[in-house]
């Protein structure tokens, strides 16, 4: 990555203020990122519970102008493989022209007060690229509650690659607000790729 740009000094100094493994998650973006300029990111950092251990992760994006770059860094606690913690990251690269789709949910309180660039409350982003998709199936019917015919299944297949929530109360507001930037530069510049 070029140490001179202001993007890129913005996206180290969040890998930092994320707390989490700030030198191992650098270095994997900065090898996945190469010397591309960087248009946008998001650094998020989510705690979850599982049983007795609390686990962190780290999810970081990466919007170039040719390329996707997801970095995602989980901690694991010692077990039979490993007598100390350890932290495993990986990074993915997307030529842009291969998202198919960029999905931004919003939760907003109270909508009937709404007002133009106020935040959510939430922010669910969701793209999918191919990689992963979900197909949920369901018996067919027809109309007539009569019949006892065989109609086959019917379903959705959806692209499922990526899903990050960030909220106003766990993450932040400028984590929200950078989520809905990056959403924005992210779908811009699928849109460039398509035309």
């Amino acid at each position: 990555m070029a140490k001179t740009s202001t993007t890129t000094q913005g996206l180290r100094a969040a890998i930092e203020r994320s707390g989490y493994y700030p030198a191992l998650v650098a270095e994997a973006v900065e090898a996945a990122v190469g010397g591309e300029p960087i248009r946008s990111y998001l650094v998020h950092q989510e705690t979850t519970f599982d049983q007795n251990e609390v686990r962190r992760h780290v999810t970081v994006l990466v919007l170039t102008h040719n390329r996707f770059i997801v970095s995602h860094t989980d901690e694991q606690a010692a077990d039979s493989t490993s007598p100390t913690p350890y932290a495993t990251t990986s990074t993915e690269s997307v030529k842009l022209g291969r998202i198919s789709s960029v999905v931004v949910s919003r939760v907003v309180a109270n909508p009937e007060q709404y007002q133009p660039g106020t935040l959510p409350r939430e922010v669910v982003l969701t793209i999918g690229w191919g990689a992963v998709s979900r197909i949920d199936l369901e018996p067919a019917a027809c109309g007539d509650p009569n019949c006892e015919a065989d109609h086959g299944y019917t379903g959705n297949s959806t692209a499922d690659d990526l899903s990050l929530r960030v909220s106003e109360a766990g993450d932040g507001p400028e984590t929200v607000r950078q989520a809905l930037v990056f959403a924005q530069s992210l779908s811009e510049a699928t849109a460039d790729v398509a035309r």
